[in-house]
């Protein structure tokens, strides 16, 4: 058994998972601030708990301080460090200290220079006791996209995939087909629920007329921006993506300058961002993340096609990786699911470790990730 901090127990242990879960129901809708878990503790009742508002307010301190009313002398679970700086809103820590707690316990540190050991420090000063690092690996993973975000201008970057067993992701090229089941599809669309941004290529765009939305019965809110990479602006303004941009916002990646076409689309409610070809003639992905992180996204999709996914791999963007795979097999006329990359060759290209895994129907699926701190 992993041993215990002589400052902590076994409770201070339970109610900070307790936070760390409320934390992950913001995931996908609080950008571009880090989806943060809170829990107030008082005489060894819960009294107050919350987890970050949509658009990234209020904040969980706060949303937790109002639910508790009296916290004079409680201890106080957070996922990240509290705010120390002026927003829209007082500094979090300045509530904390107002409210007049006795203990606040958090699990890692905010890399936002505009906070970064302040908030720590500001408890400190005012005489709060302060525990830092409890489950802190298991908070790094959550808050990921936002550290990314701060850390390297760009997202948290995750390819999706679901294929056959023998690694194809449709029977045919050029005609959109399944290969994975139902309960694989629902379960995609809860990770379409938890990102801030989904992102296809123009492949997958034209071939397959997605919608991109989140179709689970009361989520559909949390639908998240539609990104398509398409570097010759060929997407259809009578397409599902174009059809529905006032109702969830759809931004084009493109490099094309055609004047009459751009008025079309943005017509349709979307938005283009214009970049400059690479070598390749192919938009540099790295400066189409780069945009991304700077509009506030921390927590990118990327559901192909096969190109686009590939791409990302051989770039060195993809953070995560989840793969949805069939028992069934398709056979050599199916379309790679990575393009030019064997899947025997995967290891060469991404160092991933196991985050989590589960069956959905028929299907297998396991979510990989990886974090450097």
């Amino acid at each position: 058994m992993k041993k215990i901090d002589t400052e902590l127990s076994l409770n201070d242990y339970f109610y900070m998972k307790i936070a760390l879960e409320l934390s992950k129901r913001g995931l996908g809708e609080v950008y571009p601030n880090p989806s943060v878990g809170c829990v107030i503790v008082k005489d060894k009742h819960i009294v107050g708990r919350g987890w970050t508002g949509k658009g990234g307010r209020p904040h969980a301190e706060r949303v937790a301080l109002e639910q508790a009313k009296n916290v004079k002398g409680a201890k106080v679970y957070v996922t990240l460090e509290p705010c120390s700086h002026y927003g829209k809103t007082s500094p979090c820590a300045e509530e904390l200290i107002r409210s007049e707690v006795a203990e606040v316990i958090i699990a890692t540190s905010d890399p936002d220079p505009r906070v970064s050991g302040s908030g720590i420090q500001m408890l400190k000063d005012a005489g709060i006791k302060v525990n830092f690092g409890i489950l802190k690996a298991q908070a790094d993973i959550i808050h990921q996209g936002f550290f990314n975000r701060i850390k390297q201008n760009q997202p948290l970057i995750t390819i999706k995939i679901a294929s056959s067993a023998d690694g194809k992701i449709a029977k045919n090229k050029n005609k959109k087909s399944w290969v994975t089941g139902p309960q694989s599809r629902q379960k995609g669309h809860m990770f379409r629920a938890q990102h801030d941004a989904i992102m296809v290529g123009i492949g997958t765009a034209l071939i397959d007329d997605p919608s991109l939305d989140c179709r689970i019965p009361g989520l559909e809110d949390r639908s998240p921006i539609r990104v398509v990479v398409d570097t010759n602006l060929q997407i259809d303004p009578m397409s599902s993506l174009c059809k529905s941009a006032n109702k969830i916002p759809l931004w084009i990646m493109t490099a094309a300058t055609d004047l009459k076409k751009s008025f079309e689309i943005k017509n349709t409610g979307a938005q283009i961002f214009c970049f400059e070809k690479d070598s390749q003639e192919q938009l540099d992905l790295s400066k189409v993340m780069t945009l991304l992180a700077e509009q506030g996204i921390t927590r990118l999709l990327c559901e192909g096609g096969s190109k686009l996914n590939a791409s990302l791999i051989r770039a060195n963007l993809v953070d995560r990786l989840i793969w949805f795979k069939s028992s069934d097999f398709v056979g050599k006329n199916g379309v790679d699911a990575l393009y030019d990359i064997s899947l025997d060759e995967l290891d060469l290209y991404l160092t991933l470790s196991l985050l989590d895994e589960g069956q959905t129907g028929q299907d297998h699926w396991r979510h990989f990730g990886n974090f450097s701190g």
